[in-house]
């Protein structure tokens, strides 16, 4: 079989209904793996993309704004070898302003969420003797400080050291834990940057690849983490974002 075969695997992607997340979902089906797409809406459309392309996929319901709740239901999901901690929200306000229940919000789902579906994953995994995949997805702002969103830089820096402390606790036991951290992608959560010609200028003159990203450059780096080409790759954070941090 190949290094980059991801056959007889079994994945969930978070946050897998659109953007990001849907391509990954596609991503590791394509390489073989039997994908859970999880979300807090329907991922219907994902699973539809993924049966569209030969792929194997089923839908979860998990609302991560309740990061216990979503442990729970992936704690019932059977036996796991890959966990894609892709959901993320983001509130944008100047941090003179910024609300208590925002930052609540953001760090649940982003950072909170990240720890619990984790532990639950690594304690499923510890138990059977089996090895696992956890790749996070982080953020440029896990590096930088960012602009009027304090919330979601603390979060992304925190997702960078639980991924590293999940590598120096795990990697005995044959868990592997990595994070992407993307660039500039072509999302959701993007638009309002998008939308606003003096930012959307000012990103694109840094960004030395001349683009934005796309969701599925950061499918093919995740689905690369989590085959066994990348056995020996774990605490890592890697950048896919189009040579922004190299400027």
């Amino acid at each position: 079989m190949s290094v980059f075969s991801l056959n007889g695997q079994r994945a969930v992607v978070t946050g897998a209904n659109t953007g990001i997340g849907q391509a990954i979902a596609v991503g590791l089906a394509e390489a073989g793996a039997h994908v859970i797409a999880a979300g807090r809406r329907s991922c219907a459309e994902t699973v539809a993309a993924i049966h569209a392309v030969g792929g194997s996929a089923e839908e979860c319901v998990m609302d991560l704004a309740d990061p216990a709740a979503g442990a729970a239901v992936l704690s019932q999901l059977g036996d796991l070898d890959i966990l894609v901690n892709n959901a993320g929200i983001i509130r944008r306000e100047d941090s003179v302003n910024y609300s208590e229940a925002d930052w609540d919000d953001v760090m649940d789902v982003n950072l909170k969420a990240v720890f619990v579906l984790s532990q639950a994953f690594a304690k499923q995994a510890l138990a059977r003797g089996a090895a696992g995949r956890i790749v996070n997805i982080a953020s440029l702002l896990s590096f930088q400080g960012g602009i009027r969103v304090p919330a979601y830089t603390a979060s992304k820096h925190g997702v960078a050291g639980l991924t590293k402390i999940f590598a120096n606790e795990w990697a005995a036991q044959n868990i592997n834990a990595n994070a992407v951290a993307p660039g500039y992608i072509a999302t959701n959560n993007t638009e309002a940057l998008r939308n606003d010609p003096q930012r959307a200028a000012d990103i694109l003159g840094r960004i030395p690849a001349g683009r934005w990203g796309d969701p599925t450059d950061i499918a093919g780096a995740v689905t690369f983490l989590c085959t066994p080409a990348a056995k020996y790759i774990t605490g890592t954070i890697l950048n896919v974002d189009g040579g922004w941090l190299a400027r």
